[in-house]
């Protein structure tokens, strides 16, 4: 009998222990909510733009490459072979322009994305962490695929548990 009330006190407190210990979790989708944000669309459109400016050029280019290689290949006969060679390097000049500025461009936009998406998210993150202490809970779970804690208001065991192993 005494067994049997040892386990039932046991259960009692472990029950009240976890109503205690319990911490309140909420769950958010920062991506969908970062999307639907109107900063994020003029943000958007200003990096659509900029990605039309440079694939405007960039086309501009090819064309002019383009023109030059039929040119230099439909008079290569009636050239000397050090004329040819010399086009064949002005080709090959081109043809690296190209490439690199492709890659420029494609760090500019980068760049340009992240200097205006920062200050957004930022932005949201700062709301989500006002709303969920105002609310009282203690994490906020980012529910976009591959998330993170957002808010982690709770006990960090990091010591205590550095001292159980002994360091």
């Amino acid at each position: 009998m005494n067994y049997f009330k040892l386990l039932t006190c046991i259960f009692f407190v472990s029950v009240c222990s976890l109503g205690f210990s319990q911490s309140n979790v909420a769950h958010i989708d920062s991506q969908s909510l970062i999307s639907q944000m109107p900063e994020v669309k003029e943000a958007q459109a200003q990096i659509e733009k900029l990605q039309k400016t440079y694939q405007t050029e960039i086309e501009a280019s090819m064309k002019e490459y383009q023109t030059k290689l039929q040119t230099y290949s439909a008079d290569a006969q009636n050239q000397t072979e050090v004329t040819n060679q010399a086009r064949q390097k002005e080709l090959q000049g081109m043809e690296q322009n190209i490439q690199q500025y492709q890659q420029t461009a494609a760090q500019d936009i980068q760049q340009k994305q992240q200097d205006l998406l920062r200050p957004l998210i930022e932005k949201a993150r700062a709301a989500i962490q006002k709303v969920a202490k105002a609310q009282g809970f203690d994490y906020v779970i980012d529910a976009t695929p591959g998330g993170a804690l957002i808010l982690f208001d709770g006990k960090d065991l990091m010591a205590e548990v550095k001292t159980e192993l002994g360091f």
